[in-house]
C-alpha cells in the first residue's frame, strides 16, 4: 500500500540517513510545480539504504541551468538528473490553438521544439556525467478539432507524438540517458486522476498531490539499478497460486487453469510470468505438495504456460517453506535480497517475512485475477541497460539445474568437469560488452578478488585508455551458453601489471575458468 504524500513528507523530515555508506546525489528539473518529490525521493531512497542528497532546480529553469555550465546545477554534479518538463511549457500558446496555424507551420513548430530538446541534451552530455532521465509528453485526451482529429494533416496529437518519437529516436543510441513515458503513466492513473485543474491554476501542479508518490516509484526504477539493487528471481507457491484449488484433493482434472474465469487469471499469471523469463527472470518453486501430483501438472496439463525447463530450482516437498527458500537460493547461488516470493497463504507469507526480511514477500489478494497488475506494477526488475546475459538468465540457471542433477550422476569433481566439455573465450572489452562488464563489477560479491565497482562510463573510459586492458570470459559447456561470466581489469606500472579488479559470477565458480584468465 503506498503511503500519502503527507506521510512521506512527515518521514523526510525526521530521517536519519547518514549511517547509510551508498550515496546519492540527485538533481530534479522540473518546468512545472512539483512539491513533494523530493522528499518522497528521500524516503524511499533510505528505505533501500541510501544516502540522498538532491538539488531542486527553481520553477521552470531548468534551460538556464542546463545551459550555463557554471549553474548550480551542474556544480552539484549529480549521479542522476531527472528532467520532469510538460507539454504546455513547451508548445506556449500553440497548446491551446494548434490550429491557428497551417499544418507546414506546425511540422515547422515541432521540429523547432525537437531541436530545442535535442540542444539541451547535447548541451548536458558536454557537462555533466550524470546519468539523465528526460519525461516525454502527455497526449491529452482533448483536442479543439473533436472527433476528426484523426482526419487532420499533421494534427494536434500528431504534433505531441512526433515529438515524442524523436526525443526517443535522440536519446536510444545516448549512454546513460533516458526517456520515462510520462504519456503512458498518465494512461495507467487517468489523465482525470493525474491532472488536477483546480490545483493547476492555482500553482502550475500537474500532477495530483495523490499521485506524486507513485510518480516517484516510477522514477525511483532508475534509481535501484545505479547500485546493483534489484530482484533477478520469483519464487513461486503452486496451488492457488500457479493454479486454483489443491492438486492433492482436486486431482488433475480438478484443478482451475484455463477454462474457468478463474482458471483463465492462472493462465494470464503465468503468461506474465514467462513474459519475464524470456527477459532473464529467474523462475524458482517453493511448494508443500506431493512431487508427483505437482510435476503432473507441469509437465501434462494442456493449459499450463510455465513447464519444468522454465525453473531453475524446484522444491515440492513437505519441508518449512524458510527452508526451502533458503535451499533456493544457495542452489542458484544468489543473495536473498535478490528474490521476490509470491504464495496465497497468509501463513507462509508471514513465515518469510520473519525469517528472512531482505526477499520481497507479496501480500498477494484473495482474487487471482490480480495476481498479474501486482506482478506488472512491481518495479524491481529494471535494469538501465540489458545485456544479452540479461534477457538469457533465466534460460541459463533452468540449465544450471540440469548441470547440478548431472554433477549427482558422477562420481568425483574431476570427472564432472572433464564431462562438461568447459570452453572458455576471453574477450576483449568492446561497446557491446562494456554494459556486462560493468554489471558484474556492480554485483559481484563472493569472487571478486577487490571489490571495486565500476559504472558504464568508467569502463568505457579504462578501454579507451593505453594504460589499461579490460576483458571477459564467455563460459560454454555441454548443457549452453553460461555467457559472460568472468571479467578483469588491468593496469599497466612501468614495466608491471596491477591487477585491479578480477571476478567471476557466481554460476562458474570451482570450474578452472580462474585459471584460463590469468594465463590469458
Amino acid at each position: 500500500m503506498e503511503k500519502t504524500l503527507s506521510e512521506y513528507m512527515t518521514l523526510s523530515k525526521n530521517l536519519d540517513d547518514l549511517k547509510f555508506d551508498k550515496k546519492l546525489k540527485v538533481a530534479i528539473l522540473p518546468s512545472f510545480t512539483l512539491n513533494g518529490l523530493d522528499e518522497t525521493f528521500h524516503v524511499k531512497c533510505s528505505e533501500i539504504g541510501i544516502r540522498y542528497q538532491s538539488y531542486v532546480a527553481d520553477y521552470n529553469q531548468y534551460n538556464q541551468e542546463m545551459l550555463n555550465p557554471e549553474s548550480d546545477f551542474y556544480n552539484f554534479s549529480p549521479d542522476i538528473t531527472f528532467l520532469i518538463l510538460d507539454i504546455r511549457s513547451l508548445l506556449g500558446d500553440y497548446f491551446y490553438f494548434p490550429y491557428s496555424i497551417s499544418s507546414a507551420e506546425r511540422k515547422s513548430l515541432v521540429k523547432e521544439k525537437i531541436n530545442e530538446l535535442g540542444n539541451l541534451i547535447l548541451q548536458f552530455k558536454n557537462n555533466s556525467s550524470s546519468k539523465l532521465v528526460i519525461t516525454n509528453f502527455n497526449i491529452p485526451s482533448y483536442s479543439p478539432n473533436g472527433i476528426i482529429e484523426t482526419k487532420s494533416e499533421f494534427g494536434f496529437h500528431e504534433m505531441i507524438q512526433e515529438i515524442n518519437e524523436s526525443l526517443r529516436n535522440i536519446v536510444r543510441s545516448q549512454n546513460s540517458i533516458y526517456v520515462y513515458d510520462f504519456n503512458q503513466f498518465v494512461s495507467k492513473y487517468g489523465e482525470k486522476n493525474i491532472f488536477d485543474y483546480k490545483q493547476f491554476h492555482i500553482g502550475d501542479i500537474q500532477i495530483a498531490f495523490n499521485y506524486i508518490p507513485y510518480f516517484a516509484h516510477e522514477l525511483m526504477s532508475y534509481v535501484k539499478p545505479i547500485f546493483g539493487i534489484n530482484r533477478k528471481c520469483i519464487v513461486l507457491d503452486l496451488d492457488n497460486t500457479l493454479w486454483g484449488g489443491v492438486v492433492g484433493e482436486d486431482g488433475f482434472d480438478g484443478i482451475e487453469l484455463g477454462q474457468t474465469p478463474n482458471g483463465k487469471s492462472f493462465v494470464e499469471f503465468q503468461k506474465q510470468l514467462l513474459s519475464l523469463w524470456q527477459q532473464g527472470i529467474i523462475l524458482a518453486i517453493n511448494s508443500k505438495n506431493n512431487f508427483d501430483d505437482a510435476m503432473r501438472v507441469i509437465r501434462d496439463h494442456p493449459d499450463m504456460i510455465l513447464r519444468e525447463k522454465h525453473f531453475a530450482s524446484i522444491k515440492i516437498n513437505w519441508d518449512d517453506k524458510a527452508q526451502n527458500l533458503k535451499q533456493i537460493a544457495d542452489e542458484i547461488n544468489i543473495g536473498l535480497s535478490s528474490i521476490v516470493f509470491f504464495d496465497d497463504d497468509k501463513l507462509n507469507q508471514e513465515r518469510i517475512k520473519q525469517e528472512f526480511p531482505d526477499v520481497l514477500t507479496i501480500e498477494m489478494p484473495n482474487d487471482p485475477s490480480q495476481y498479474s497488475s501486482i506482478l506488472t506494477n512491481l518495479n524491481d526488475f529494471n535494469v538501465l541497460q540489458k545485456t544479452e546475459e540479461d534477457t538469457k538468465r533465466g534460460e541459463m540457471y533452468a540449465q544450471q539445474r540440469q548441470r547440478k542433477q548431472f554433477e549427482n550422476t558422477v562420481s568425483n569433481l574431476d570427472q564432472f568437469l572433464k564431462q562438461l566439455d568447459i570452453k572458455v573465450k576471453i574477450k576483449k572489452s568492446n561497446e557491446f560488452l562494456i554494459p556486462r562488464i560493468s554489471q558484474l563489477t556492480l554485483k559481484t560479491n563472493q569472487f571478486n578478488l577487490t571489490t571495486r565497482r565500476y559504472q558504464e562510463e568508467e569502463i568505457r573510459k579504462f578501454s579507451k585508455d593505453e594504460n589499461f586492458a579490460v576483458g571477459c570470459a564467455q563460459v560454454l559447456d555441454k548443457f549452453g551458453d553460461n555467457g559472460i561470466t568472468g571479467a578483469y581489469i588491468v593496469k599497466k606500472n612501468g614495466t608491471s601489471w596491477i591487477l585491479d579488479t578480477f571476478l567471476l559470477s557466481c554460476r562458474i565458480i570451482g570450474r578452472g575458468v580462474e585459471n584460463a584468465m590469468l594465463s590469458h
